[in-house]
């Protein structure tokens, strides 16, 4: 079977203003915003990178509990420079740590980037207005396999 993931969804409690924060703030694009009169409303938001999943929120719609996601996972290249970015997009992210499962036992973070720079191992986190969690995560050299493919 030959399948992606390219959407997925994340409860908000304001569309508009997680519009303003995932394509304004964040600076991701829209690739639409379907609305049904005041009934029904789909966006759907691409982020920067050269992946192929997007996310999507909406009114209207079943979903969980606004702001219920937790660890979010986006990639970069470079942890240092992409957590610039954020703060200054104005962005309130952690500083960059690493350590031991650190994405989820906040206990367990090391202020940094991992010595190594190791791939897999530095991790910013921040949220959405809601208090959807995202993590930004280090990869410089993937595990073989899990080369992306286009």
């Amino acid at each position: 079977m030959d399948v992606n993931l390219e959407v997925v969804s994340i409860p908000v409690s304001d569309v508009d203003k997680a519009l303003e924060f995932y394509h304004e703030r964040l600076g991701w694009r829209l690739d639409a915003d379907i609305k049904n009169g005041n009934v029904f409303r789909v966006v759907q938001i691409t982020p920067t990178g050269a992946g192929h999943t997007s996310i999507a929120f909406g009114k209207g719609i079943p979903m969980a509990t606004p702001g219920s996601m937790r660890h979010l996972e986006l990639v970069t290249s470079d942890i240092v420079a992409a957590r610039e970015e954020l703060v200054e997009r104005g962005i309130d992210v952690t500083e960059v740590y690493h350590g031991p499962g650190s994405p989820f036992l906040p206990q367990s973070r090391i202020p940094g980037p991992d010595p190594g720079r190791t791939s897999y191992a530095s991790y910013a986190s921040f949220e959405d207005p809601d208090g959807n969690g995202w993590t930004l995560q280090e990869i410089t050299t993937r595990l073989p396999g899990r080369e992306p493919t286009r």
